[in-house]
């Protein structure tokens, strides 16, 4: 008969208690971790580039993020390198996400420029998240660059058509790498919003001719010679501005 009441009494404390759901650990509503960080050369520096997370490590919609945490370490030869001590990486941005300052929003990435950077040395850089709580994600993917010469400024000129613009121009001598072409962009007058690349690949042909104008509009290019260092492309210093618009038709 004891037995029987405690069993009773069991069931009605689990009645009471209403259907309880697995626990979800607390280190799952962290945000999930930055998994596409990459970094490129433009001039004499990096440009670092990630997306925001969309959720938590729990796979679940991320809310309160706040910010991202930007470290980076030098690359020592072998016998000397060490990233998982303590000293390794240096804070080098603390990004917050209602006041960016220098750092951009751009087709669904922040990017961050790092100029503190050395021809010849070798970089590793990762990405923490964090929320409005202060909880953190665990570190991104690492990205690793190598700092080298970049390319010099071409000599740029534009001539007007009725039905495009055609851009000219002459690249200095490469000082290191492979010459691989040039960059070509565009921006109406002095609104930089509108800047865009019109060559998605580097072009190797020294002329190229924008067909895709609106007639009345005055546009603004720029050309960056582009380099292949050792497999990885390095844009160069950015060309003197060239003005065009289509002529008046005769």
């Amino acid at each position: 008969m004891k037995a029987k009441y405690l069993v009773l009494i069991g069931f009605l404390l689990l009645s009471a208690c209403g259907k309880k759901g697995p626990l979800v650990p607390p280190e799952s509503f962290v945000p999930a971790p930055v998994s596409a960080l990459s970094v490129e050369q433009k001039e004499d520096a990096f440009y670092l580039s990630w997306p925001a997370p969309g959720k938590d490590a729990g796979g679940r919609p991320l809310e309160g993020l706040a910010g991202f945490r930007v470290y980076r370490r030098p690359v020592l030869p072998p016998d000397q390198d060490c990233e998982e001590c303590p000293t390794a990486y240096t804070l080098i941005k603390t990004v917050d996400l209602e006041y960016l300052q220098d750092v951009r929003f751009f087709n669904g990435r922040y990017v961050l420029a790092d100029r503190d950077v050395t021809n010849g040395a070798i970089y590793q850089y990762k990405v923490i998240s964090f929320k409005k709580d202060g909880t953190e994600s665990s570190a991104s993917n690492r990205a690793r660059r190598t700092k080298v010469a970049a390319p010099p400024a071409p000599r740029l000129a534009a001539t007007a058509s009725a039905t495009g613009v055609v851009l000219q121009w002459e690249i200095p001598s490469i000082t290191a790498g492979t010459a691989v072409g040039a960059y070509v962009y565009r921006r109406r007058g002095d609104d930089v919003g509108t800047l865009v690349l019109l060559t998605p690949t580097p072009i190797s042909d020294r002329q190229y001719e924008d067909l895709r104008l609106e007639r009345g509009a005055a546009y603004v290019y720029t050309v960056r010679a582009v380099v292949d260092v050792d497999g990885q492309l390095v844009e160069g210093a950015v060309s003197n501005e060239a003005q065009g618009k289509l002529a008046d038709p005769e």
